[in-house]
């Protein structure tokens, strides 16, 4: 570790003080480690006016550990946001560099999370300060439409970068197809608090909730704001698991616009019993619903490297997925789970009916976990920091 090093993380979202907006939790959680690398780490999540309103929390700056997080106003137009990027750019830029003098924070290094906008932004800071910047890339559908696309401020964003961080490392090669330097790409995948997400009492756990003992136990994790996460498919799924034992529970953690049409679609195929919505729940309580279930399940269409996905294994809990994203790079034997194609909910019903009668190693489920722990992923993006600024 280098003194007198600070690192700038620019994030389109972050979370609040208290945990209750988790959106990009696995930004703070990174930063539990990747912060004891320098003096300090400046966060900063620019939030345009209006946009408190639409993510339904307020934002106030606040500081833990060696870590200052601030949630800098700005005016910019929603419109920008899909059909004039490089307005968007240009207008949060110039308010984050704003921010950036008047608060007179010192940087030696620039980590965007996602290339739009904040990957955008940084390049953009790039140009003022002469500081390297690292973008890590989490998308999976944004990520193809870019490449497809050729979106220029997608690719200038990740060429005018000193190193590129993909969650996911089987579609790097598209990035050459755009004119990348692939030398510069590195694949690391998002990783899961060892400390909060390990092996708890079942039984215990079950007690906490208020959890049936004499059930087999279901449980995703996720919004409920697009159809991306397989919701759908899911409930579909659970109405064929049903029709073959009745002793099966799944738990839906998560909220979202989609809710009201989940719950009608449960609610006519009979499921009130066996599907149940139980809202968002506080981080600190999702690995004790991790520890409460049989199996974990995740319908995603797409992924690019979800973090519930280690989460889950770190519990030692087996997974039920779709084989999109990074997600097979993980999920690479059936002693983890299984993997199914995505929108297909007979086969997904059939691997959910499968795992219940699986007698699962946890023990192995766990070993395999940890080399996603958030202590080995800082340490590979500490590697990549200090590739581009020896003085790390």
């Amino acid at each position: 570790m280098m003194a007198l090093r600070n690192l700038l993380i620019l994030t389109n979202n972050f979370p609040n003080f208290s945990d209750t907006y988790v959106v990009e939790i696995f930004v703070k959680e990174q930063l539990k480690y990747i912060r004891r690398h320098f003096e300090n780490v400046y966060v900063v999540s620019p939030v345009a006016h209006g946009m408190e309103y639409i993510r339904k929390t307020h934002f106030e700056d606040y500081s833990y550990d060696n870590v200052h997080v601030f949630f800098p106003k700005y005016l910019n137009l929603p419109f920008f946001y899909n059909f004039r990027k490089e307005f968007w750019v240009k207008l949060e830029s110039h308010a984050v560099l704003k921010f950036l003098e008047k608060q007179d924070i010192d940087f030696d290094i620039i980590h965007a999370h996602f290339t739009w906008p904040s990957g955008a932004v940084a390049v953009e800071v790039k140009k003022s300060s002469g500081v390297p910047v690292v973008i890590t890339e989490h998308t999976s559908a944004t990520f193809k439409k870019a490449i497809d696309q050729k979106d220029p401020v997608f690719i200038r964003s990740w060429q005018m970068s000193d190193a590129i961080i993909r969650v996911r490392g089987g579609d790097i090669s598209l990035m050459g197809d755009v004119g990348v330097d692939l030398g510069k790409v590195h694949h690391i995948p998002n990783g899961y608090d060892r400390e909060k997400f390990h092996h708890l009492d079942k039984r215990l756990c079950r007690d906490k909730l208020g959890l049936p003992k004499d059930k087999k136990i279901i449980l995703n994790v996720g919004n409920l704001y697009g159809e991306i996460k397989g919701h759908t498919y899911l409930i579909e799924a659970m109405e064929k698991v049903v029709s073959k034992r009745d002793d099966v529970v799944c738990y839906i953690v998560g909220d979202g616009i989609l809710r009201e049409k989940l719950e009608t679609q449960i609610s006519s195929s009979n499921l009130k019993d066996h599907v149940k919505i139980v809202g968002l729940k506080p981080h600190h309580e999702v690995p004790i619903w991790m520890n409460a279930c049989d199996v974990f399940v995740l319908p995603s269409l797409n992924e690019g490297n979800p973090t519930v996905l280690v989460e889950c294994l770190g519990c030692g809990r087996p997974f039920v997925g779709t084989g999109v994203g990074g997600v097979p790079e993980i999920i690479t034997s059936d002693d983890l789970g299984f993997l199914v194609k995505p929108g297909d909910s007979t086969e997904l019903a059939d691997k959910i009916s499968l795992s219940l009668e699986v007698n699962w190693d946890e023990n192995r489920i766990i070993d395999h976990a940890q080399r996603y722990s958030w202590e080995n992923i800082a340490e590979q993006i500490s590697d990549v920091y200090a590739e581009i600024d020896p003085g790390i």
